[in-house]
């Protein structure tokens, strides 16, 4: 049927534009579920909260410092499920900028336990941070295909760039796109009646 080649072309076109265009990607923080945001081993006075507080990456003098060790895990959760494709994560100083990360998805009782030795596909990727990429806050291109339909991000530090005691990061950014393509979504809805 006609609508059967129009729900057909409108896919078509979405799948060959998907994926292959950062310029479309916004800041994915306001989509933040902000009263469920946490941190694990993280300083009573650096939060995680501290650093992500409005729809703009932090500016102020706040930052995210470890507690006990230079670990830490950042849960953030989203107010609907969103597509990741990057993150930038930026420190002021450099020994103390996150080295190793491990990215996980959608695991919100997720405990150090679960991704000290895990790797990929246990996790959605590892990511081995270089200086420069953490003191300029360079955006971090992400495997599309493994961040669809996020309702929650999940970023364990493993290391820092200099083996310190304490993890400190400034600010952070998550890009991608929110929610599902509606119009194609429509276009099915309207395909099967």
């Amino acid at each position: 049927s006609i609508r059967a080649a129009i729900v057909r072309n409108a896919l078509d076109s979405v799948a060959s534009t998907s994926g292959s265009s950062e310029t479309n990607d916004i800041s994915l923080l306001e989509f933040i579920d902000r009263s469920q945001i946490n941190c694990l081993n993280e300083s009573p006075t650096h939060t995680l909260k501290s650093i992500i507080t409005g729809h703009s990456r932090n500016t102020s003098d706040a930052y995210l410092e470890s507690d006990t060790d230079e670990q830490l895990i950042l849960n953030i959760p989203f107010n609907q499920a969103v597509r990741v494709r990057g993150i930038s994560i930026q420190t002021a100083e450099n020994a103390r900028a996150p080295k190793l990360i491990k990215i996980a998805t959608n695991s919100p009782t997720i405990g150090f336990e679960d991704v000290q030795d895990a790797i990929e596909p246990q996790v959605a990727q590892v990511i081995e941070l270089d200086e420069e990429t953490t003191s300029t806050g360079k955006r971090i291109s992400l495997r599309f295909v493994r961040f669809q339909s996020v309702q929650s991000l999940h970023i364990f530090v493993s290391s820092n760039q200099g083996e310190e005691d304490e993890t400190r990061i400034d600010s952070i950014d998550i890009f991608g796109l929110p929610g599902q393509t509606s119009r194609v979504s429509e276009l099915r809805a309207r395909d099967d009646h």
